[in-house]
């Protein structure tokens, strides 16, 4: 069996992974998916795949860490949410996690508005942070799906021509 199926086999479950790390805020995403293709890559001798492919690839996925953080950050600063409100929904996340599908989809929103409530005892403001920071969180999910995309399209086109 030749070693470099192995590593397009590696390569194939890192590029999963981060896909799928791009829904699932416990895995870092779009640096895997990068660093599947960085092993497709050398597993390839970097024949079809060069350093300038490389380097939009990696800012890319810069790109995609600077959303990931700029997204949330923007929603919660938007209707101006406390350092709680940020806390909780970080920690809704990871309880969402537990909680399947609509724990990932609620659990910032839930851990967001118990923050700002906490902070300012008002419902209905913490309700509004609570949809901001969560609206900002789903912002960022939608805009790493379109970079793992334009990354995907931009690999498989420098791989095939």
């Amino acid at each position: 069996m030749d070693i470099s199926l192995l590593w397009y086999v590696l390569a194939a479950v890192l590029v999963v992974a981060g896909l799928a790390g791009v829904i699932l805020p416990a895995l870092p995403g779009l640096p895997l998916v990068f660093a599947g293709m960085l092993v497709a890559a050398w597993a390839n001798g970097f024949e079809r795949i060069g350093l300038g492919t490389l380097l939009v690839l990696g800012l890319l996925t810069a790109l995609s860490i600077a959303v990931d953080f700029l997204a949330t950050a923007l929603g919660a600063k938007r209707v101006d949410a406390g350092p709680l409100a940020i806390w909780g929904a970080a920690l809704g996340t990871l309880v969402g996690l537990w909680f399947g599908p609509l724990g990932m989809l609620f659990g910032p929103f839930v851990g967001a508005l118990a923050g700002e409530l906490w902070h300012t005892r008002t419902l209905l403001r913490a309700t509004h942070v609570g949809l901001a920071t969560w609206l900002g969180l789903l912002l960022g999910i939608v805009l790493k799906l379109a970079l793992a995309f334009a990354m995907l399209g931009l690999f498989v086109l420098a791989w095939f021509i």
